[in-house]
Parts: structure tokens; C-alpha cells; sequence
């Protein structure tokens, strides 16, 4: 097994398999696929958007068989912290490496916190029209060398307040020993499959096949135009899917973790997939594509479910979903910040991160610290616009990390093939190559593309900057080299 890990030994292995899965699918579902959906029909233009989630799966299936297999063989508390380190080596580029998706991760997890709270804040806005009531919105435009200007918007309206309320909530039933957290992750995991179901079933018996495959023409003509709509709905996909990986995070608390670890990544890929899938073909079985593909740029994108519902029982239903959409949406904040708060506090016990991070409560053994200050953090968030919100975090992660990771996979087998290996990736090196393609496409197969990749450049150059500076101050590399030579 790679990696001593210092983390591990301040924390309790109470996470089981099925704990583990419960808390990847909570965060996979989450309030996004309620929302979004009226996003990917409008970029595709009709029901041949289920390509995109199609497509998508298939993407995060490749991606998860990496993380299955990293994840085996380093089972500790950071996740790709870890596993960037091995890859380009732990003395070497990888504390860079390692450094700048930390770095990243503790904008770009509150930025997916944030999305979760305003979906949540959007979607009660159903039942309660005055979150809507705006009191400022300003427009930021930052210019920059080279890269022209970095744009942002920030909003207040009643809804803001809510998804701070949400933010304060998550932090307060995290604050406890993690055993106690597994439970209630199941418990939540209940509401959101029941949720889900609900949704299927009843679009399934008000099913039009007629509405559900009613394709305009030149559905699937293979234009520009097709593709680049494909790269705007996979972006959202992508978006939707990710949370597979969340086990990997606080892996140095899942029980036998080299054979729990694979098994909730893929049962949790598999069963998310199918499930939106089949929800998605059964609301367009009742709600006429076009209908919906007219919400996108209208309030009532927010709750397109909760329509759904509405059309077939009544509003008493719009509202009962609208409810359960809330708590899916509150369970998928919960399960990301659980996980994501063991990132910064893993790197920073190992002297790589800011030691503030590395704090852990005394008695219930947790890290504290990481938790307030990623859920603070995501608190200021709460101002973004979700559009943005979305497109940012997507791009941001692809860069700084997915990219560095699915190659690495492959990298790291060739240059240390006598590494004990628990999980093997099916079909190696295809699944890292089809993964590999699949995010270059997003990244870069969809108009206005520049705006989001502003973001990614910068937070690796200030993170870069950061890094050298404390890499100086430690003599540590490419320093420690430099003053040996001299």
C-alpha cells in the first residue's frame, strides 16, 4: 500500500460500503439534474439531448475505473492529494502538482457546496415566490494581462439567505464523530432514491412516446452545430454525474477500504446513470421538449419538476416534490463537504498545506478546522449566479486536476509497474484514454469556452505563485535542488 499517511492515524475507519455509496450518490444527485435538465435540451435542441447524458456516463464510468484504481491502492484520507503526489513524484513536480489541486480545491468545493445551496434556494422558490425578490446585482470585470478580463456576477436576493441557512446547517450536523455521520448519509440517501423513484414512476404511467422522441429535424445531423451543442450538454452532465469520487476523499475512514472503495465508485456510477436517464426520458414523455427547452432562460427552469408533477397530480404534488427536491438538494451539500473538508486538512498534517487546516477536534476526531473554513468559504459563494457557479467549477476541476489524473494513471503504471494494485482499471489503458478525450472535448467544444478557462489559468498561477513562495521560505523543491547546486 502507497503512502504513510499522518491523517489517517487521528481518524476513526467507521464509513462502510454501504455508507460509502450512500454518500457518493447523495452527493451525485444533488439538486443538478432537477434543474438542469431544460440547459441540455435547449444546447442540444430537442430529445437527442439524452446523448449528452449518455455520453457523459460513459465519460464518468472511464474516470471512475482511474479513481477505483488509485483509490485501492492509496485508501487514505485526500484523495487526489495523494495520488497527484505518487504520480510526478512526492519530492519532486508532484508537490506542485499536489499543492495547486489543493489550492484549487479550496475555491472550486465551495464553489459545488455553493451551486447545491442556490439550486436548493431556486427550487423552494416554488412554493415561496418572494425568494425571488432581488436586492443587488453587480457586475464585476476584472482585467488581466494576456487574458483580457476576468468577468463575475454577484446577486442578494431572499433565496441568498437560504442557501447561507443551508451552508450553517450542513457544518452544524457535520460537527461530530464520523460513525454517527455514515448513519445519517443513509438516511438521507433514502429520501433522495425515493425522490428520484416517485419521479420515474409517474412519468412512466403518463409516458408519450410520441413526446419523448418527437426529434426536429435534422436531429442528428452531424454538424458543427451538433457538436458544439453536444460540448455544452456534457459540461452539464459532467456536472450532474460528478460526486463518484467523493469516497476517495475521506478514503482514510472507509472500512476495508481496498475493496470498499471500488465497489461504491462503480455501484454508484451505475445506479446514477440509470436513474437519470430513465427520469429524464419520462419527463419528456410528459412535458413536450419544446416546452421545456423555453424554460432555460425563464424562472420556471428552476423547478421544471416540480411543473412536472404539477401537470400530472395537481399543485399539492408540485409542492410534496418541490420538498423532497430541497432535501436531496441539502443531502448532496452534506455529502460534499463532508468529503472535501478531509482534502486540505490531509495535505496540511503532511506540512504540504496550511497548517490551520490540519486541526482536529479532540474529541470526536474530525478536522474541524478544514470543515469551517471550506463551509465560510462557500458562504461568499452564495452570491454567484448557479450559471456560473456550474461552468467554473467544471472547468476549473477538468484542468487543475481530472486532465493531470486520468494520464497519470498511465504514467504511473509504466514507471512503477511492482506497485501492489487491489483494483485494476478494466480494459487498462482504455477507459484513462476514452476519459482523457472526453474532458479535452468539453473543455474546449463549446462557444464562449475562454470565460471559464480564465478562471482555471489564474487560479494556477496565483496558486503557483503561493506555492513557490512557501516552497522558498521551506527550501523544499525546486529550492532545496538550487541551494545544494550552489
Amino acid at each position: 500500500m502507497l503512502v504513510d499517511n499522518k491523517a489517517d492515524k487521528q481518524l476513526v475507519r467507521g464509513v462502510t460500503l454501504k455508507g460509502a455509496t450512500a454518500l457518493n450518490m447523495i452527493d451525485m444527485i444533488g439538486v443538478g439534474p432537477f434543474i438542469t435538465i431544460p440547459l441540455i435540451i435547449a444546447a442540444m435542441g430537442g430529445p437527442q439531448a439524452m446523448i449528452g447524458w449518455i455520453v457523459g456516463a460513459l465519460i464518468c464510468l472511464c474516470d471512475g475505473l482511474v479513481w477505483a484504481e488509485f483509490g485501492a491502492a492509496m485508501p487514505h484520507a485526500g484523495g487526489s492529494y495523494n495520488y497527484l503526489k505518487e504520480i510526478y513524484g512526492k519530492d519532486r513536480f508532484g508537490k506542485l502538482m499536489s499543492f495547486l489541486f489543493i489550492f484549487q480545491l479550496t475555491f472550486s468545493a465551495p464553489l459545488s457546496m455553493a451551486s447545491g445551496c442556490v439550486g436548493l434556494a431556486m427550487y423552494s422558490s416554488y412554493i415561496f415566490p418572494g425568494l425571488n425578490n432581488t436586492y443587488f446585482s453587480y457586475d464585476l470585470s476584472v482585467p488581466l494581462p494576456l487574458l483580457g478580463s476576468l468577468d463575475a456576477n454577484f446577486i442578494a436576493q431572499n433565496g441568498t439567505f437560504v442557501a447561507i441557512g443551508t451552508v450553517l446547517v450542513a457544518v452544524f450536523l457535520l460537527y461530530r464523530r464520523v460513525n454517527k455521520i455514515s448513519k445519517f448519509s443513509q438516511l438521507l440517501w433514502v429520501g433522495v432514491i425515493l425522490t428520484v423513484i416517485w419521479i420515474i414512476i409517474s412519468g412512466v404511467f403518463s409516458f408519450d412516446p410520441k413526446l419523448a422522441f418527437d426529434f426536429p429535424p435534422n436531429a442528428f445531423s452531424f454538424d458543427s452545430g451538433f457538436f458544439l451543442g453536444l460540448g455544452s450538454a456534457m459540461l452539464i452532465a459532467l456536472y450532474d454525474y460528478w460526486g463518484y469520487y467523493n469516497v476517495n476523499f475521506f478514503g482514510g475512514e472507509v472500512e476495508n477500504p481496498t475493496r470498499n472503495i471500488p465497489r461504491a465508485i462503480i455501484y454508484s456510477i451505475l445506479a446514477v446513470a440509470g436513474l437519470y436517464i430513465v427520469m429524464n426520458i419520462s419527463i419528456l414523455g410528459v412535458l413536450p421538449w419544446q416546452e421545456v427547452s423555453e424554460t432555460a432562460g425563464s424562472d420556471a427552469r428552476k423547478y421544471i419538476v416540480s411543473v412536472f408533477m404539477q401537470k400530472i397530480y395537481g399543485t399539492w404534488a408540485g409542492n410534496l416534490v418541490t420538498l423532497l427536491i430541497v432535501w436531496t438538494a441539502f443531502a448532496s451539500v452534506f455529502s460534499l463537504l463532508m468529503g472535501y473538508s478531509r482534502v486540505p486538512y490531509a495535505a496540511a498534517v503532511e506540512g504540504d498545506y496550511f497548517k490551520v487546516f490540519s486541526k482536529v477536534h479532540p474529541k470526536h476526531k474530525f478536522p474541524y478546522a478544514s470543515l469551517l473554513i471550506l463551509g465560510g468559504v462557500a458562504i461568499c459563494f452564495c452570491f454567484l449566479k448557479l450559471k456560473d457557479i456550474i461552468a467554473a467549477l467544471v472547468v476549473i476541476r477538468l484542468i487543475v486536476q481530472f486532465l493531470a489524473q486520468t494520464i497519470g494513471v498511465v504514467y504511473f503504471r509504466i514507471k512503477n509497474p511492482q506497485v501492489s494494485r487491489p483494483f485494476k482499471m478494466w480494459l487498462y489503458p482504455l477507459p484513462a484514454l476514452v476519459a482523457f478525450i472526453g474532458f479535452v472535448y468539453v473543455l474546449f467544444s463549446r462557444q464562449n469556452f475562454q470565460k471559464e478557462v480564465k478562471y482555471a489559468v489564474v487560479l494556477l498561477v496565483a496558486g503557483t505563485i503561493v506555492y513557490m513562495f512557501r516552497a522558498w521560505r521551506k527550501r523544499e523543491w525546486p529550492f532545496k535542488q538550487l541551494s545544494i547546486g550552489n
